[in-house]
C-alpha cells in the first residue's frame, strides 16, 4: 500500500491527518490490505507465505473490531457499514 492511499484512509476515518491510532482507523487500513491480499492470493495459489501473512491480518482485524465492539458498539456498527464488512 503507497503511502498516499494510507494518508487517504487516516484522513478518512480518524480525527486528524496524524490520528493513526484509533481503531477505525486501523480496522480501515487492514481491510485494504486484506483486498490486496486477497487477489495477490487468487493469482498465485501456492504463495503460502503470503496466506500466512493474510490470515494474521484477517486475525489482527477481528480482534480490533472485537475491541470496539466491547468500547463502543455505534462506533463498530459505522465503520462495519462503511467497509463493508460482513458480521
Amino acid at each position: 500500500m503507497s503511502d498516499t492511499t494510507k494518508q487517504e484512509i487516516i484522513l478518512k476515518y480518524g480525527k486528524n491527518a496524524k490520528d493513526a491510532g484509533l481503531p477505525e482507523v486501523q480496522i480501515a487500513i487492514l481491510t485494504n490490505s486484506i483486498k490486496y491480499m486477497t487477489l495477490h492470493i487468487e493469482k498465485h495459489k501456492k504463495d503460502n507465505h503470503s496466506k500466512f501473512g493474510l490470515l494474521r491480518m484477517v486475525s489482527k482485524r477481528r480482534k480490533l473490531l472485537d475491541y470496539l465492539i466491547d468500547k463502543n458498539i455505534e462506533r463498530y456498527r459505522k465503520i462495519v457499514e462503511q467497509l463493508g464488512i460482513r458480521k
